[in-house]
Parts: C-alpha cells; structure tokens; sequence
C-alpha cells in the first residue's frame, strides 16, 4: 500500500503543477484513465491523487459527469479573491516573524516573465513570512485555487506587469502599508471584472 501512497504523492504533484501551468482550463474534464495510461500506472493511484485535489478544492467532482477542474460563477470568483486579499492583508497584519530570516523575494525582470507564477510566488511568500503553518496553508490552496483563473485570463487586465511590480518592489523594501493598499486595489479590480473573467473562462471552456 505504501507503494500506492508514494505514486499517489507523486501524481497529486504532477497535476496540481498541471494545473498550475495552464494544461487544463477551469471547466475542462480531467480523464482518470487518460492520467493512468500517460504515468503508466492503474486507476487507484491517480484518483487517490485527484481526490486529494478535491479536497483542496483545485478539481470538482461533478458525479456522473466526472472530475473538472472547477468554473466559478460571479458569486464563487468574486467570493474566492475576497478570501485571498482577507488572508493577504491578515499576513501583512502579522508581519514577517522574527524566526523568519530572509523571507522569499521573487523578482520580476521583464514583461516576458510568467506572471501568473510569480503571483503565486508572491502571495506564497507573503504568508510563509508570517511563519504561521495554518494561514499559509490557506493561502496555499487559494492560490493554487486561483491559478488556472489567473491563466484563461491573461490580456485582460492590460497593466498586469506594472501591477505586479509594484507589489513586489514593496514587499522588497519592505513597505506593509503601501503593499496592503496596493492589494486592496489589485483584488478590487479583479471583483470589478469579474463578469468579463466569467465570460472568458466559459470561453477557453468551450474551446476545449
């Protein structure tokens, strides 16, 4: 059974770093046996692995039409990044803990770089700083919640680098009250456009 743990270890990983890069779009089907034949390995691993996901909220379990990877409508989209700026400014309430000695700093070099993983990394850093196991944890998986959000909607926020930039130049310095602002106004316009966010993914949707 061990042997079922470990590749399950292994495919939750796999899938949740698929997810992440934008390989599946929210509200597409995530074949189990697909999953099996491209790790070489049966069905009990992977949907231990997928079932880890649907707990994490990251894959849907829709019953008989299957596992996907979840579609927010206007109320769960607007509701999911009011939880991640809440947990973001409670991390910045906190502060960087003193055990903390050289908290993550992601850089961002050019617009060429994947924003959407330096977001991640970003908002990650923000919250292990606080050293505090549990809010981490939850901005973990609201993060990788998030992700294949952030993917299906690139080119919709046309300042997406310089808004970046300036969330990472004050987490360099670090400045905590112009970095708390800066994410009340980076989730502010996302809960904005949350409509337009909606209407794209149900597009990439239908394109898959």
């Amino acid at each position: 059974m061990s042997g079922v743990h470990s590749k399950s270890a292994f495919l939750y990983a796999q899938i949740r770093r698929s997810l992440q890069s934008g390989r599946y779009v929210p509200g597409q089907r995530i074949d189990p046996a697909t999953l099996a034949a491209e790790f070489k390995t049966s069905a009990t691993p992977v949907r231990f692995a997928l079932y880890r996901l649907v707990g994490e909220g990251q894959v849907a379990d829709h019953a008989r039409a299957g596992l996907h990877v979840p579609l927010p409508n206007e109320i769960a989209l607007r509701d999911l990044y009011d939880w991640m700026e809440r947990l973001l400014l409670m991390a910045c309430d906190i502060g960087i803990a003193p055990v903390v000695r050289k908290p993550v700093k992601p850089e961002l070099s050019s617009a060429d770089d994947d924003l959407v993983k330096l977001t991640w990394q970003l908002f990650d850093a923000i919250a292990q700083a606080t050293a505090h196991r549990s809010l981490h944890l939850a901005v973990r998986q609201a993060n990788d919640r998030l992700a294949p959000i952030r993917r299906a909607k690139r080119g919709l926020f046309e300042h997406a680098y310089d808004e970046l930039a300036e969330l990472i130049h004050y987490w360099h310095k670090p400045d905590i009250p112009a970095l708390k602002s800066a994410l009340r106004g980076y989730h502010e316009r996302r809960k904005q456009r949350v409509p337009c966010i909606v209407a794209r993914l149900s597009e990439e949707k239908s394109v898959h």
